[in-house]
Parts: C-alpha cells; sequence; structure tokens
C-alpha cells in the first residue's frame, strides 16, 4: 500500500492541488463582483428630476456649486475634489424625517471620521430660515464635526436647481411658487468623479448601513 502511494504520490499532489484551484474558481463565479451603479437622470423617478435633464442617459455629474456653510466660508466643488461623498437635503426646523435624517447622517460621519477621503453635505431648502448664525446653532447642536460636514445655505434658486437637476432628489413643492421644495428622505452618494452612484433611504437603518458598506467600497476601488 506504501509503495503505491509512493508511486502516485506525484498524481495525488497535482489531483490536489487541481481539486483546490476548481473549487476556488467555482467559488468565485458563484460570487458576483460587487459593483456600484452610474445613476443619470433618465434612470431615475422623473418627480425628482428637472424636466431640462430627463433625457440625459450618460456622463450625469454634480454641477458646480458655491453655498456658505455653518462656519460663514464659502464651499464650492473644489473642497469637495477627489471626495467621496454623501448629500441630502433638509431644514433646521423640520419635526418629521429630519431628526432621524440627521441622527444618520451622524453615524456615518462617525464611520468615517478617520478617513479623509469621505465627506458630508447637507443643503438647507430653506435657506431664508436657515442662516450661518442657525445652522451653526444646528450643527453644535448635533455634533457635526466641520472638517467632515459642511451644512450650507444660499440662494434658494440654486439649491433647488442642484437639487433636481444635479442630485435628481427633491420633488417640487406649491405649483404657484417656481421654486418650492419639498425634500425627500433621500441621501445622495457621488464619487470622487462627481458622479451620483447611489440614492439610500436616509431614515432606514439598513439603507444606512447598505450606504455605509458602499462607501467603504468606493474608498476601496476604482469604478
Amino acid at each position: 500500500m506504501l509503495k503505491m502511494l509512493k508511486k502516485y504520490k506525484t498524481f495525488l499532489f497535482a489531483f490536489l492541488i487541481f481539486s483546490v484551484i476548481s473549487i476556488a474558481l467555482f467559488m468565485n463565479a458563484l460570487t458576483p463582483e460587487k459593483r456600484l451603479p452610474i445613476m443619470n437622470p433618465a434612470d431615475v423617478n422623473p418627480e425628482l428630476v428637472d424636466s431640462t435633464v430627463q433625457h440625459v442617459s450618460k456622463y450625469h455629474t454634480i454641477a458646480d456649486f458655491a453655498f456658505t456653510n455653518q462656519n460663514g466660508k464659502i464651499i464650492t466643488q473644489k473642497d469637495y475634489e477627489g471626495k467621496i461623498y454623501v448629500a441630502d437635503f433638509f431644514f433646521t426646523t423640520c419635526q418629521t424625517i429630519c431628526p432621524k435624517m440627521t441622527s444618520n447622517m451622524v453615524e456615518i460621519q462617525n464611520a468615517f471620521l478617520n478617513n479623509p477621503k469621505v465627506m458630508l453635505l447637507s443643503h438647507s431648502v430653506l435657506p431664508d430660515i436657515d442662516s450661518v448664525s442657525v445652522l451653526k446653532k444646528y450643527a453644535i447642536e448635533k455634533g457635526v464635526v466641520d472638517a467632515k460636514w459642511n451644512l450650507v445655505t444660499g440662494d434658494k434658486k440654486e439649491i433647488y436647481g442642484i437639487a433636481r437637476k444635479s442630485y435628481l432628489a427633491v420633488k417640487t413643492g406649491s405649483p404657484t411658487e417656481l421654486y418650492d421644495m419639498v425634500h425627500t428622505e433621500n441621501f445622495i452618494l457621488v464619487d470622487e468623479k462627481r458622479r451620483v452612484r447611489g440614492f439610500y433611504d436616509g431614515t432606514k437603518t439598513e439603507d444606512i448601513n447598505r450606504l455605509i458598506e458602499d462607501v467603504k467600497w468606493l474608498s476601496e476601488n476604482k469604478n
């Protein structure tokens, strides 16, 4: 028996290696490679998208912007250049979905506190009420880390425009008021190339967990 084993030792070893490689390849084939979609206006609920861009089906990116943050600093796309970030729309006096959304945004902030590639950006949909001082007070109360998360205010027309033409995430409000917005629960994931990579319900724990995993994946992959 020992003589037979010695005789076929090379064959058995080769067969074992072949089996291990085959099983590994088979398991890899069963586990599809993770990918995140690149979202364009044509892919999104038209209620959330300005009519002027609803036809766009490729190459969509976030437009240039300039808003004022909680410290009175002008924030532009340059502050987010080469960054992965999560954006949303809110207002400080909201008592419905905003408290939960803000709490979950704090969770995302804390998850990436030591990752300089990841930032957050929250736009007020009531900029006339949410002045710099109001945003600063709100930021302090909620534990906003200034270097990681900007709460911004500015011209309502510009905020409305970027909400519906770039982030594809805000509904129109009263038809009698041209730039009236109804913010949604959407968190928007934007990659380093200013492309929209996903939408998440900012009120749901399972979506926040998925968002955190997707941000980690984007941080580690060039896709």
